[in-house]
């Protein structure tokens, strides 16, 4: 007869506490770190015995569980090597922990050492290391004409008993004697010294790449064993198929409202409306390439539209474009510097330095001696600790910018256009930057073309004859061709680029996901009161269009490959095109198996591509910084963020559940109970594989930290939250088997609460928390996390109203049958 203890261990319940347990400590965890920083954090629970003993019952249950359950005599294949591989992911991080060693070495030019430093929270030694490393050289390389690293490399002489090695250490190419593995991880401000990371983990790292390589096994066996959860769910759902046709009881059809700003029709207005740009010079004007800040060639289309999206958060004005704009700013400066065109986004900022509230002109932001109004409270802001600056603070700096872009403009500057030949920087300049490193004829043309071709400009303005202004720029144009000898422009990227900007492929993908899907969910509505040849033939025709937009949106993201030369899924911005991709992708996979399904993720993929184009969100295609030229980042990236549209997919069906339970009514309780138990196997289906993504995502991204610095876990936020979504998910999945918590609305309400820790996640983290992934953080993203509530407010209302519903609904049944 079984204990009390070994009851308790070999409960499910038991599973679900812990798995809570173990999520809320890992969460609070990241908050410790915030505001005690990571060695408080780690001290106080990732490295703390209460943590590890927290894991050890985990294993511990898993244990009992298989035995008590007779989990491999039911050939559970899938099920046993998945948790099994957990087990020796906990054993390699355990002996990681204890065993393994790490520490920094920092050598200067021609200076060599035997040991590392080995910091610990309670002091600092040296290790002596079985050979010595010397530093040859240190090399950094910059990104063309800018500050920003493109690679960093150290040349070493490792001095070896018997032999010398001359080897090359840079970001993602370790170094690996004798167990010992060196990671290029920082170096000093004058270029001459390296810092390398020194790990030693043999046992730990080969054991914890076993449990890896077991997990992919077990997530194989999972989707393809035949006694395996996800293929007793496709069975059951072809049963239910099999009896009727799905239909849907809600209709909820999302459209986005863009609000454009109305400009007041003034004097001002009314000329720029009257001088405009010839389009056809301005798209001659747009295909030149610049050099951005960060080293980037781009066209001036690509400049103009970043500009034109900073000051008045848009792609056009009025009727004009973005070089339409640039240009007209450009050539009459004086009358620009009167229009109230760039968008403050601060009332108080506004209501304080008495500026059109809206959008103001530049004019406007000195007083009438010429003073700068915003001088005095700039110098306040920036005197405080970025942690410290208010709303206000921080919305004064960004106006700021926006008016020092617009005197840097007016001023013929951030134009880079000019290359200096044979520049060994490969620095291009505008025409007024400093300009003394040009001499002879090119010193004279650099200085003085600018100012030419802006008055041909003026000229073609009043004349409408462009002829003379197309012949200036033609001169530019030549300039860099000839003077351009140090970088390879590609004038088909240029191109591509300009195509890309022009097709603005996203914003219409947007539009025919948020149509289509909407009207897909209509006709599923109709579908549930009368089935019809017609409505079959407009649901395969409607399927066709989405796959045809899904089409359009792959061409864009290859375009954006193309333009950047890496993998569109590297910032914020880009992760959300791609996470919509991957949202209606999914909603593909499940096409024949359930038509709401796909509407509703189409439908997801067109409001997360609409949060993409609100203005906090930077569509600007930038260079990458060295630690993510990996190919593991491509692969880790790519599964992780894919998981969100999955989940995003369930979450969604969770909500139309919710909302059909709440909806319906005791005649057809039969029915809608069956509806709702094939949505929620088509959705259990979809957390499987949002699941299986999201762990060999994790764990993919675990493998590109260690390759790269040499750890593969180190408890940042990013991948602690990452940890606590796995975690979540794992309880929605496991709650089922609890017999008082099998049930239908109770599974719908944890797959939509669910999709939270994804939010946090994928947003949270990133602008709550710190840590190396905090990246994109903007205040204006509060806005959204003030819809989120809301929804959170909507969602606990429905929640209320579904459970009441669905007592009734099952009592109801259950006297029925």
């Amino acid at each position: 007869m079984k204990t009390k203890i070994e009851r308790l261990l070999s409960s499910y319940v038991t599973t679900i506490v812990l798995l809570i347990v173990y999520a809320f400590i890992l969460a609070l965890a990241t908050f410790i770190e915030k505001y005690h920083g990571t060695v408080a954090a780690k001290a106080m629970v990732y490295y703390s015995p209460v943590f590890f003993l927290l894991q050890l019952l985990l294993v511990i249950n898993f244990l009992m569980v298989a035995i008590q359950y007779q989990l491999l005599k039911q050939r559970k294949w899938g099920f046993l090597f998945i948790h099994f591989a957990f087990i020796i992911i906990l054993t390699g991080a355990m002996v990681s922990h204890f065993f393994g060693q790490e520490g920094i070495l920092h050598l200067r030019e021609g200076e060599s050492s035997h040991q590392i430093a080995v910091r610990t929270s309670k002091e600092t030694y040296y290790h002596t290391l079985p050979f010595t490393v010397e530093l040859v050289k240190f090399r950094l390389t910059r990104y063309p004409g800018s500050t920003s690293p493109s690679s960093y490399e150290s040349e070493l002489i490792v001095h070896l008993e018997n032999e010398v090695l001359h080897e090359r250490v840079y970001m993602n190419n370790v170094l690996d004697v004798k167990g010992y593995r060196f990671f290029q991880a920082s170096y000093d401000p004058d270029e001459k010294g390296t810092v390398l990371s020194v790990n030693k983990d043999v046992a730990g790292r080969n054991i914890t790449y076993t449990g890896y390589i077991v997990l992919m096994i077990g997530f194989v066996l999972s989707f393809i064993g035949k006694h395996s959860r996800f293929r007793l769910l496709s069975r059951e759902l072809k049963k239910i198929r099999s009896e009727a046709v799905i239909g849907l009881i809600v209709f909820t059809l999302i459209v986005p409202v863009t609000l454009h700003g109305k400009e007041q029709p003034s004097p001002l207005l009314e000329a720029v409306w009257k001088y405009t740009v010839n389009e056809v010079h301005a798209a001659q004007f747009g295909a030149l390439p610049i050099q951005a800040n960060n080293g980037r060639m781009l066209p001036i289309n690509t400049f103009s539209s970043e500009i034109l999206r900073k000051f008045h958060q848009s792609e056009t004005f009025g009727k004009l474009n973005s070089d339409q704009f640039l240009l007209s700013l450009l050539a009459m400066p004086d009358m620009w510097m009167q229009i109230p065109f760039i968008v403050v986004g601060n009332d108080d900022l506004a209501d304080y330095f008495e500026l059109t509230p809206g959008e103001c002109a530049f004019i406007e932001v000195f007083d009438n001696n010429g003073a700068y109004k915003l001088q005095e409270r700039l110098e306040k802001a920036y005197q405080k600790m970025p942690a410290e600056r208010s709303r206000f603070d921080k919305d004064l700096l960004k106006f700021d910018e926006k008016i020092n872009i617009f005197h840097q403009l007016i001023n013929h500057q951030l134009l880079n256009l000019f290359p200096k030949e044979d520049d060994p920087d490969h620095t291009w300049y505008a025409a007024g930057d400093d300009l003394s490193s040009f001499a002879g004829k090119d010193s004279l043309f650099v200085s003085k073309i600018m100012g030419w071709y802006l008055g041909e400009v003026q000229d073609a303005l009043k004349s409408n004859d462009w002829n003379k202004a197309d012949e200036v720029l033609g001169m530019i144009k030549t300039y860099q061709q000839a003077k351009n000898t140090t970088l390879k422009i590609s004038d088909k990227k240029i191109q591509t680029e300009m195509k890309y900007n022009q097709l603005d492929i996203f914003r219409k993908c947007k539009i025919g996901y948020l149509i289509l899907g909407g009207v897909l969910l209509l006709l599923s509505f109709l579908s549930l009161f009368k089935q019809t040849s017609w409505n079959k033939s407009f649901a395969v025709i409607l399927t066709v269009c989405i796959i045809l937009v899904f089409a359009f949106h792959v061409y864009g993201m290859g375009m954006r490959w193309y333009i950047g030369g890496y993998a569109p899924w590297s910032n914020s911005y880009e992760t959300m095109v791609y996470v919509s991709w991957a949202t209606v992708l999914a909603g593909l996979l499940f096409v024949r198996r359930s038509t709401i399904t796909f509407a509703l993720a189409t439908l997801f993929g067109g409001i997360i591509l609409f949060v993409s184009g609100l203005n906090w969100m930077d569509p600007q295609i930038n260079p990458l910084v060295p630690v993510l030229k990996s190919p593991w980042l491509m692969f880790h990236v790519a599964v992780i963020v894919a998981a969100y549209g999955f989940f995003g997919i369930s979450c969604l069906i969770g909500l139309t559940n919710l909302l059909t339970i709440s909806l319906s009514r005791e005649k057809n309780t039969a029915f809608m109970l069956t509806r709702i138990r094939e949505l929620s196997i088509v959705n259990e289906m979809s957390l499987l594989i949002g699941l299986a993504l999201m762990t060999i995502g994790t764990f993919l991204g675990a493998v590109w930290a260690n390759e790269s610095w040499g750890r593969y876990w180190g408890w940042d936020p990013k991948e602690t939250w990452a940890l606590i979504t796995m975690v979540v998910y794992v309880i929605v999945i496991h709650v089922r088997l609890v017999k008082k918590w099998n049930n239908l609305w109770l599974f719908n309400l944890m797959a939509v609460l669910a999709f939270a820790s994804v939010l946090m996640t994928y947003f949270g983290v990133n602008y709550f928390l710190s840590g190396m992934h905090s990246y994109g953080q903007n205040d204006q993203v509060n806005d959204l996390f003030l819809y989120l509530y809301a929804a959170g407010a909507v969602i606990l209302l429905l929640s209320i109203i579904s459970a009441n519903k669905y007592k009734k609904l099952l009592t109801f049944n259950s006297d029925k049958s």
